[in-house]
């Protein structure tokens, strides 16, 4: 893949059935998304799915739910896998990784969404040339209208690359990019909700500092901000003509701009991003040093 190309993956393409076997190692939030995804996407049997984690119940429960095998060993659930997914948190994949290296082969694709661990480093650590694909998924996953974007290894081939792609589409919207991209996804995408998340709590205060009841309020900006993001998906038309679509001259909204423009909205969010994205530059180059071995144990 050239350097800086972008790839926004056909969201109108059928799901590309796997049937093949898939270790969720991680029973997290991300971890449990994935797994509803690929069984609502009908894109494995729920037989060929084992969960992995550290809280029993938990496992137990996702089993007996969803008919799916479950272990608190990862070594055990890589062993009859094809697909590894690595759905824990960046301070316990070394842990994991050393326990698991042993019976990855090239057979095995290994999917991880640790923020900040680069192809590189699970190479290293692994000691094979595993095909590794990185994600970059965000917690919208987990109501199947998640923003993912994947970055792909040498060694990942075009069947691999698929097989990732239709993990990912079935909770949400995917795109490819160049690894080294995948700091400004994190920065845009992946800390996106929070940003969104303050917007929303601010519209309600407002809505509740003129008069409207909480409730109301919480409903109504909600509800906004919900049709104005799919308006902007469905027409394919630039957030700019909408705006002016709903902006009269002498009107409220204008009037409303104009006091966003004067604090600095528009800086204030792309400062936002900027931010997160060399944060996560730093963290990725944390992992990237000779000497990490932070084998804190742990889970998603």
């Amino acid at each position: 893949m050239e350097k800086h190309q972008v790839h926004v993956v056909n969201q109108t393409m059928h799901h590309h059935v796997l049937n093949r076997s898939i270790a969720v190692v991680g029973s997290g939030n991300m971890g449990t998304a994935l797994m509803k995804g690929i069984i609502n996407a009908k894109l494995t049997t729920p037989e060929k799915i084992v969960a992995c984690g550290i809280h029993l119940g938990k496992l137990q429960n996702l089993s007996a739910q969803w008919n799916i095998g479950h272990t608190l060993n990862p070594l055990e659930a890589v062993e009859t896998s094809e697909i590894v997914l690595l759905c824990v948190k960046p301070q316990t994949v070394p842990k994991v990784l050393d326990q698991i290296k042993g019976s990855l082969h090239e057979r095995h694709v290994l999917i991880s969404i640790a923020a900040g661990m680069k192809i590189e480093y699970f190479q290293k650590r692994i000691g094979k040339n595993l095909p590794v694909v990185r994600a970059m998924p965000n917690i919208a996953s987990t109501v199947d209208e998640g923003a993912t974007a994947l970055s792909f290894g040498a060694c990942v081939s075009e069947e691999q690359q698929r097989i990732a792609i239709s993990i990912f589409e079935a909770v949400g919207e995917v795109v490819v990019v160049a690894e080294e991209q995948l700091d400004a996804v994190t920065g845009l995408s992946g800390s996106g909700p929070a940003y969104i998340y303050m917007v929303i709590e601010a519209l309600i205060d407002g809505g509740v500092k003129m008069g409207l009841s909480r409730e109301i309020s919480t409903r109504l900006a909600v509800q906004t901000v919900l049709g104005s993001a799919k308006l902007v998906k469905t027409s394919g038309l630039h957030p700019a003509i909408l705006r002016d679509q709903v902006t009269t001259p002498a009107g409220t909204a204008i009037n409303a701009i104009h006091e966003l423009e004067s604090h600095g909205l528009r800086s204030m969010l792309i400062n936002a991003v900027a931010t997160a994205t060399r944060r996560s530059e730093e963290i990725s180059q944390s992992f990237s040093k000779p000497n990490y071995q932070n084998d804190k144990a742990g889970d998603s």
